[in-house]
C-alpha cells in the first residue's frame, strides 16, 4: 500500500463562527481535537496546514506539526498542496487525505475507510457519503447531495463512483438520497493536477469544488458509511459538540 499523509487545512476566517479552529471544546481547541482524531487513524503523519501563527502555535503546543501557508491561497486544497510540498518535497507520500478542520468528533474509522476506493487504479480521488435519514435535509441547499453509480460491496465496504454533486436533491425521483461527507483522499498526482486546473463552470455555479475534478474527467470513488460526522459551523453546532464530547 502507498504511504499516506493526512493534512488538515485551517484558517481563522469564518463569518458564522469567528476564530473557529481555536474554539474551545471541553478544554481543547477544535483544531487539536481534529488532529487527535486523525492521529488515531494511524495512517501516517498528520499535518495542520494553517493560515496564521495563532493556529500554528496551538498545534505545536499540543505536540503536532503545523505548517504556515500563504494567507492569499484561494482554497483549502491549495493550502494542502503548499504544506505537502514543504513537508515532503521528495514525494515520499503518495496518498494525501484532506481532512476538514471542523470535524472534531470524526471517527478515525471513517478516515481509514476513505482509502478503500483507491484499490481501483482507475480512481483518482476518494470520498465518503451516508444515507440522508432526515427528509428536511433533502431540500436543504446547505446539505451537499451526491449521485452515484450502482453500489458494489468489496470485503464488507460498500463502494460506488461519484457521478455528480449538488445542493439540489439528486438524482430526481430517488428513493434514497446521500449526504456527501467532505473527506477527500487523493492520489498525489491527482491532487497536483486538481489544483493546477482553473475553477470550472459547474464548480462556480454550484459552489462545490469537487465538480472541477469531474469536469476534468477525474474519477471519484465513494464509500458508503453509517453516519455523518458532526461539523462545527455555528455557535449552536459548537454547543452540541461540547455536550457530546468527553473532557
Amino acid at each position: 500500500m502507498s504511504r499516506s499523509i493526512i493534512i488538515i487545512p485551517a484558517r481563522m476566517a469564518s463569518s458564522r463562527l469567528p476564530n473557529k479552529p481555536l474554539a474551545d471544546i471541553q478544554g481543547k481547541p477544535m483544531i487539536v481535537r481534529v488532529m487527535e482524531q486523525a492521529q488515531k487513524a494511524n495512517l501516517g503523519p498528520v499535518i495542520v496546514a494553517c493560515c496564521g501563527s495563532e493556529i500554528a502555535a496551538v498545534v505545536r503546543q499540543a505536540g503536532g506539526i503545523a505548517i504556515e501557508t500563504d494567507p492569499d491561497l484561494p482554497s483549502g486544497s491549495d493550502r494542502i498542496v503548499e504544506a505537502l510540498r514543504h513537508y515532503d518535497p521528495e514525494g515520499v507520500y503518495e496518498t494525501v487525505i484532506n481532512l476538514q478542520g471542523d470535524l472534531p468528533t470524526v471517527d478515525p474509522h471513517l478516515i481509514q475507510a476513505s482509502l478503500a476506493p483507491l484499490a481501483d487504479p482507475t480512481i483518482d480521488i476518494a470520498t465518503l457519503c451516508c444515507k440522508i435519514r432526515d427528509t428536511n435535509e433533502v431540500g436543504n441547499p446547505n446539505v451537499v447531495k451526491i449521485a452515484t453509480s450502482a453500489w458494489v460491496e468489496h470485503g464488507g465496504i460498500v463502494i460506488s463512483r461519484g457521478v455528480y454533486f449538488s445542493r439540489l436533491a439528486i438524482p430526481a425521483n430517488a428513493q434514497t438520497h446521500y449526504h456527501h461527507i467532505g473527506i477527500y483522499t487523493y492520489r498525489r498526482a491527482a491532487l497536483e493536477r486538481f489544483v493546477s486546473l482553473p475553477p470550472s463552470y459547474l464548480e462556480t455555479t454550484e459552489k462545490l469544488e469537487q465538480l472541477r475534478a469531474l469536469e476534468a474527467g477525474m474519477r471519484i470513488g465513494v464509500v458508503l458509511v453509517d453516519g455523518m460526522p458532526q461539523s462545527v459551523d455555528t455557535p449552536e453546532d459548537l454547543a452540541r459538540v461540547c455536550i457530546a464530547q468527553p473532557a
